[in-house]
């Protein structure tokens, strides 16, 4: 009954700091979207007119390019991302498409993190008037 109290304490610790990373990534995600409406989706996109992707959680990136703001929700949750993660994507051609790879390196270090995939660009952009 003693080890089991200490436990129970640690499991709610743990499930309140999950739901505050959430709640963080959804008003990041909304701040990043706000005011614009989403466009159909496509496979690729031209790396020169994208910046260098905002990370939101460990599924999300945002790319901006002139006038409308790209939405790429990755398939599969890239462990290690995190908003101080670099991100080092592997082109192969002129674009960057669903599909390619990417790594993350943490500031400071030369190691490279796992793999991961992108997924399809959703546009955003604002309505005109």
């Amino acid at each position: 009954m003693t080890l089991k109290l200490p436990l129970l304490a640690l499991a709610l610790l743990a499930t309140g700091a999950m739901a505050a990373d959430s709640d963080r990534e959804a008003r990041d995600l909304a701040k990043a979207l706000a005011g614009r409406t989403p466009g159909k989706p496509f496979d690729c996109v031209n790396p020169s007119w994208a910046g260098g992707p905002q990370i939101i959680g460990n599924r999300t990136l945002i790319y901006r390019e002139t006038g409308r703001v790209l939405r790429n929700d990755l398939p599969e949750a890239c462990p290690g991302l995190d908003e101080d993660s670099i991100i080092v994507s592997e082109i192969h051609g002129s674009q960057l498409c669903k599909g390619d790879l990417f790594y993350t390196l943490q500031r400071g270090s030369r190691i490279p993190g796992p793999h991961c995939r992108l997924g399809k660009f959703t546009p955003y952009e604002k309505p005109k008037s």
